[in-house]
This record gives C-alpha cells, structure tokens and sequence, in this order.
C-alpha cells in the first residue's frame, strides 16, 4: 500500500544545498500522452506505482539543450557537458509519497556522458545523432539512435512558441513540475532529488511529430498530444541518492 502522494508544487520541496551534479536544461518541449495505468505499472521499478491525475496517467517526450553538466558545484563542462537530449518519461510515486519520474530511455548525442550514466547511474542513456534548432520563435529537433538498441528509433519534432503561461492549470504542473527520478540499482529502487526555479512555460503548436521512441520504450500512443508546452530553461542541481 502506497501512501498518498505529496501535494504537486510548481517549486521544489526542499533545497539542495550541496549538489552531486549541476546542469541547465534550454530550449525545452513538453509533449505528453495519456497512456492506460496499468500500462505504465507494468514499465516502472519495484516500489513504485503510477503516478495519477484525476485517475489517468501520461507518458512524456522531453527533447531539450542539456547545458554544461557539472559535479559537485565545480562549473560545467562545455563540450562534453553540452549536448542535445530526448527522453521518453513516466510518472511515478514511492512508498514514502515522493513523487517523481521514471526514464523509459534518454538519447543523447554526446557518447562519454552516455556511457558514463548507464556504467555509473544504471540510467537508460543511448548515444544518438541529434540536432537542435532555435530560430525566429520556432524550435526543431532530430534524434535517430546509434547505440545500443531497440533501434531503428528516431524522432522529429517541430513547433512554434507560444505566448508564456502566466497561470499554469494544476494538470500542467504535475506534468512539468517533478522533483525527483526513480531508478533501481542492483535491484534496489533510488530516489535522487532535484531543484530548480520554477518553470517559464509557453503554450506551443505542434507543426510536426515523426517519432518512434515512444515504441520502441514499450508505449504505444495515438493521434495528437494531449499537451504541447515548452520552456527555455532553468538551472538545475541533483542531490545525493537516497533510498526509496
């Protein structure tokens, strides 16, 4: 039995004062899918649940700039700290309550990084060719895999930004507003915490969606995204693991 969930915040929870990793997520799009719970159930760790609104639950395509990633508050690294990133996530609760998500797969195009989040983290990177274009209120971005599988899976998204959210619906925030991933290590389930500004969000229209990702991590969705949103960023710090 799961405790009911904490309340959704549009800012974290509690600091992090000495962060384990530091890094800014730029030029961000948020699109969303309901997908069945029991779907989602049967795709997370020992230990969680979905994590539900109004009884449904949603997968996420999160493609974005990851900017200068740092260790232990020292300054990020541009090269192999900058890169392209496109996640497929779902959404999750512990058996203390915490909320967070749950990565189905995460492509980037930077293959140290890759590799050292899957050796080091047993977080699902896979190394992909990707680009990413911000221009005159337009955002684009490609993805087709490299290694390792399931492939072929790629994706290409194009949309307009939209006017800014000065008031975001609660559904919004529970889709955006996460402070935590969950993941299992040797079996054992993790919670590591994150903090960051509240969201910038703006609307957004979707002018073009070819992806597989979404089946190749197990989900299989149609039509049109319930939700379209995007972001230029915030600075972001990640806290020590800590057992869930």
């Amino acid at each position: 039995m799961h405790p009911t969930p904490e309340p959704v915040t549009p800012e974290p929870r509690a600091r992090i004062t000495r962060p384990l990793l530091t890094q800014s997520w730029l030029d961000l799009a948020f699109l969303h899918w309901e997908v069945p719970p029991e779907t989602a159930a049967g795709l997370l760790p020992a230990g969680t649940v979905p994590d539900t609104f109004d009884g449904r639950t949603y997968v996420g395509l999160v493609p974005f700039r990851m900017h200068r990633v740092g260790w232990f508050g020292l300054p990020g690294i541009p090269y192999l700290g900058t890169f392209p990133e496109i996640n497929v996530r779902l959404y999750s609760v512990d058996q203390h309550g915490r909320r967070g998500v749950v990565f189905r797969s995460l492509d980037a195009s930077r293959l140290v990084p890759v590799l050292t989040a899957r050796i080091g983290f047993r977080i699902p990177y896979v190394w992909s060719r990707m680009s990413l274009r911000a221009d005159r209120g337009t955002l684009a971005y490609t993805s087709s895999r490299r290694w390792p599988g399931p492939r072929p899976a790629h994706c290409r998204i194009t949309l307009r930004v939209g006017e800014p959210l000065t008031a975001p619906t609660p559904l919004e925030h529970f889709l955006t507003a996460r402070w935590g991933l969950h993941h299992s290590v040797a079996g054992r389930l993790q919670y590591l915490p994150n903090a960051h500004p509240r969201w910038p969000l703006h609307r957004a229209e979707l002018l073009e969606c070819d992806e597989n990702l979404l089946a190749a991590a197990g989900l299989h969705v149609t039509g049109e995204p319930m939700s379209v949103l995007c972001s230029p960023g915030v600075a972001v710090r990640f806290g020590r693991p800590e057992p869930a």
